[in-house]
C-alpha cells in the first residue's frame, strides 16, 4: 500500500482554475495506477482521471476531458491534477487513490480496484 496525501483544493469562481497534488509514499511508486475521484454533494464518488506511474498513460471521465489535465513527477512521487474551466458540477471533494499493477499501460476508473486512498480536498466552484 501507499499513503497519499492531497493538497490545492479551495474556492473558485465559474471558469476559474485550481491545481491539485498527491504525495505518495510508501511502496514502490511505479508499480502503481493513480487515480483522481470526486463526490459531489448527493452523488456518488466518480473517477475523474487516471494515470499510469509506469507507462504516464492517462485516461479522463467525458465531464472533464479537455478541461482536466493529470500528470506526474516520478521522482517526487507525486500526481497532479489541473482543473481549468472549472464549472458549479465540478464541486466536491476529490480523491487520490492507488492500487498496485503490472503490465497495466491504462489505469481504470473502477472504484472498487483502488485500495489505498487519500483523505480527500475540497474543491468549491461558483456559479
Amino acid at each position: 500500500l501507499v499513503q497519499l496525501v492531497e493538497s490545492g483544493g479551495g474556492s473558485v469562481q465559474g471558469g476559474g482554475s485550481l491545481n491539485l497534488s498527491c504525495a505518495a509514499s510508501g511502496d514502490a511508486f511505479g508499480l502503481y495506477c493513480l487515480a483522481w475521484f470526486r463526490r459531489a454533494p448527493g452523488k456518488e464518488r466518480e473517477a475523474v482521471a487516471t494515470i499510469s506511474a509506469a507507462s504516464g498513460r492517462t485516461w479522463y471521465s467525458d465531464s472533464v476531458k479537455g478541461r482536466f489535465t493529470v500528470s506526474q513527477d516520478t521522482n517526487k512521487h507525486t500526481i497532479f491534477l489541473e482543473m481549468n474551466s472549472l464549472k458549479s458540477e465540478d464541486t466536491g471533494i476529490y480523491y487520490c487513490a492507488a492500487y498496485p499493477v503490472s503490465g497495466v499501460t491504462i489505469c481504470g476508473p473502477v472504484v472498487t480496484w483502488y485500495n489505498s486512498w487519500g483523505h480527500g480536498t475540497q474543491v468549491t466552484v461558483s456559479s
